[in-house]
């Protein structure tokens, strides 16, 4: 049986709430149930569950993103949360062995963390992923995981972006480019 991993990529306050920093507003808050759904099916199958999450610090002039979007999940504040049900989840699952927790600086859950020694440690061939945005921090994780080799798995109603065009080509671009199955 192939060992597989959930990453759950940016779900927050700030990229899903109403009056969240830099939101999808309404197609990110579609998606809820179906993370939420996910999520405690992977943790109850025993997979493992990474909850991938962006962190930035205030007004950092290093950071390439902050000449890109308005100032968002920086560390200390509420809008790094996660949203809805989910932060629920994870609070209720966090010390669970097949639940890991990695703050991430870029767009890829892969670049700058620890996330492709755990997955090689515990053998995850396939890797699930969830969140948002679709065409940037998704859609970077994704190409990373098939540059290493994973296969990849997208679950189109638990992907969202504020750029419906963006959305959509990334969908596009998990299958066509990247051999991943989109279900």
């Amino acid at each position: 049986m192939t060992k597989r991993a959930l990453i759950n990529v940016d779900y927050t306050y700030d990229f899903v709430a109403t009056d969240g920093a830099l939101t999808c507003g309404e197609p990110g808050q579609a998606i809820e149930a179906e993370i939420v759904k996910l999520t405690e099916a992977f943790i109850e199958n025993d997979d493992y569950v990474v909850f991938a999450i962006d962190v930035h610090h205030e007004e950092d002039p290093h950071h390439p993103e902050t000449k890109l979007f308005p100032p968002h999940n920086i560390i200390g504040t509420s809008g790094r949360d996660l949203f809805g049900d989910l932060a629920r989840v994870y609070q209720d699952n966090r010390d669970k062995e097949n639940v890991y927790y990695i703050d991430k600086t870029r767009y890829s859950a892969f670049a700058g963390t620890d996330l492709e020694i755990r997955l090689r440690e515990r053998g995850i061939e396939e890797v699930h992923i969830v969140g948002v945005c679709t065409d940037i921090c998704v859609l970077h994780t994704a190409v990373d995981a098939y540059n290493k080799g994973f296969n990849i798995v997208i679950h189109k109603d638990a992907v969202a972006s504020f750029n419906g065009a963006g959305h959509e080509w990334a969908l596009g671009h998990f299958t066509d480019t990247l051999g991943a199955k989109v279900e």
